[in-house]
């Protein structure tokens, strides 16, 4: 167990920073989803392998937007600065939900990464979620921007009609309804993943209730299959969206439904586990 706080870095970072094997060129970038949580259990097991790793806060803290509202894309790159400052010339993002959203977006526009691994991914921008520095949650933006401009993203449907799982909402169904209003906007709205020179590793169940993150990895692989490039997709039918790495337990939101079992995130957890070490 890791005993690491939350820190300002070095003036634009701010995250926990644990160290890895003393001759390690590798660095792993650490992102969490819309929880906030600030994952330095996870980060600990990289650096158990080797790696120096970095578990970033880059909403929700001092100097911070709140919530994820047009978060800029420099977030990323500047935690990369720091990681390659420290002698890493090998930089690997693990990002989970919209951490996977953050992290597959700095793939294309930051060539020091030479992998991502995606955790219920999507293959798409989404709007902002909560409020951004101005305090203001609606009308609704992107959650990015890159150089002061907002990126485009798919816009809610508000007509949308909840659905539950086990008594807690399911949000899969809004994510499809939202998909179905507009193909141009959809297009607008896409990862450009065909621009990013790092090996990308998705990982994905086919129960995950909160976003299709099966449908949006298999979106991913095929648009790099169509420019010539690969993408692995680890996948398990039974596996939700919260998946669990080895000795994890991460607690499930009481917001709303993941689907999936313990016993099928935490084996599809085990299988990409298995893959990511290899990268390490």
């Amino acid at each position: 167990m890791y005993a690491y706080d939350v820190e300002n870095l070095n003036g634009k970072v701010r995250g926990a920073l644990l160290p890895g094997a003393a001759h390690s060129k590798t660095g792993v970038l650490v992102l969490g989803g819309s929880s906030g949580r600030v994952d330095i259990t996870r980060a600990g097991l990289f650096a158990q392998a080797g790696a120096h790793a970095l578990a970033l806060q880059w909403f929700g803290g001092p100097s911070q937007s709140p919530g994820i509202c047009e978060i800029p894309l420099e977030t990323f790159i500047d935690a990369t600065d720091l990681l390659t400052s420290r002698e890493c010339n090998r930089i690997i993002v693990v990002g989970t939900s919209k951490g996977a959203e953050a992290a597959l977006l700095a793939s294309t526009i930051d060539q020091r990464i030479k992998a991502v691994v995606a955790i219920s991914p999507t293959s798409v921008v989404w709007g902002n979620i909560g409020e951004g520095v101005d305090g203001i949650a609606w009308p609704e933006r992107s959650s990015w921007s890159l150089k002061g401009t907002p990126l485009d993203f798919i816009p809610s449907d508000l007509s949308w009609q909840k659905e539950y799982r086990d008594g807690l909402i399911s949000y899969r169904s809004f994510f499809e309804k939202c998909l179905a209003n507009d193909v141009q906007t959809n297009e607008r709205a896409r990862i450009p993943v065909e621009l990013s020179v790092a090996e990308l590793i998705l990982v994905a169940g086919g129960d995950d209730a909160l976003w299709p993150s099966d449908d949006f990895a298999r979106e991913i692989v095929q648009s790099r299959q169509a420019h010539g490039k690969s993408a692995t997709l680890i996948f398990d039918q039974d596996a939700g969206h919260r998946i669990l790495f080895p000795g994890e337990s991460t607690q499930r939101s009481s917001l709303h439904s993941h689907g999936g079992t313990d016993e099928a995130d935490a084996e599809l957890g085990q299988r990409a586990w298995q893959t990511i070490e290899k990268l390490l």
